[in-house]
């Protein structure tokens, strides 16, 4: 990606090129000029301009709601979708097994190659021109942001709907795992046999499949 792209997808204009054709190299594509210490730096900028945002705009939430506030956005799927939404994956620099297999579509690729890019951003310039970037860039995401209550993940709220009635938490078990070992699909049950409750969820991770099992037994509590 030249300069000129990249101002055109973010707003934001390089001085030093070079950082940018950095943070989006792969370690596949080059193992000594990758973008891996780039990603750490990202991750830590990251991590502070998106809680320092929600800590002002949430004024009366608590530590554990802007906790789970933030881990909505700062989450892989988040930042591989804002990388989506401006074409990221196709600048990408990646090796020829990673090209083969999809690499440029897959989320941790896209996930870290973003925060490559915002610490790339904060050494070619400062905090503030990072911040009004990186805000731009989740400015959807920013808006569509739910009540702090609502941003409990599904297992999290059943737990606590079956902790409020006595009832015993419930039996997460694998019933198959598919596909080849780096694009493996699981499937998991999620029981509560005091409710007669058995919905079964499929995921790309065993987490991703329990999250989706419950949200099904949810549905089915009418919650």
């Amino acid at each position: 990606m030249n300069p000129e792209n990249f101002f055109a997808l973010t707003g934001y204009s390089f001085k030093q090129p070079e950082l940018l054709e950095q943070a989006l190299t792969h370690r596949s594509y080059s193992r000594s000029a990758n973008n891996e210490r780039l990603e750490f730096l990202g991750d830590s900028i990251l991590n502070l301009i998106i809680s320092n945002h929600i800590y002002h705009r949430f004024g009366d939430s608590d530590e554990g709601d802007l906790s789970r506030i933030r881990a909505s956005l700062v989450k892989a799927d988040t930042l591989a979708d804002v990388a989506r939404n401006i074409n990221l994956g196709e600048f990408i620099h990646l090796g020829g097994g990673e090209l083969k297999s999809g690499g440029h579509r897959r989320s941790s690729i896209l996930s870290d190659a973003l925060e490559a890019v915002i610490a790339a951003v904060y050494l070619d310039s400062d905090y503030r021109k990072t911040e009004a970037m990186l805000l731009r860039l989740f400015q959807s995401q920013l808006e569509s942001l739910s009540a702090a209550a609502n941003l409990k993940d599904s297992k999290t709220r059943l737990q606590e709907y079956l902790q409020a009635r006595q009832i015993d938490l419930p039996d997460y078990k694998i019933e198959k795992t598919s596909g080849k070992s780096h694009d493996q699909v699981f499937t998991v049950c999620c029981e509560v046999p005091d409710l007669e409750l058995r919905h079964s969820g499929t995921g790309s991770s065993r987490k991703k499949a329990e999250q989706q099992a419950a949200k099904k037994s949810l549905k089915a509590l009418d919650l």
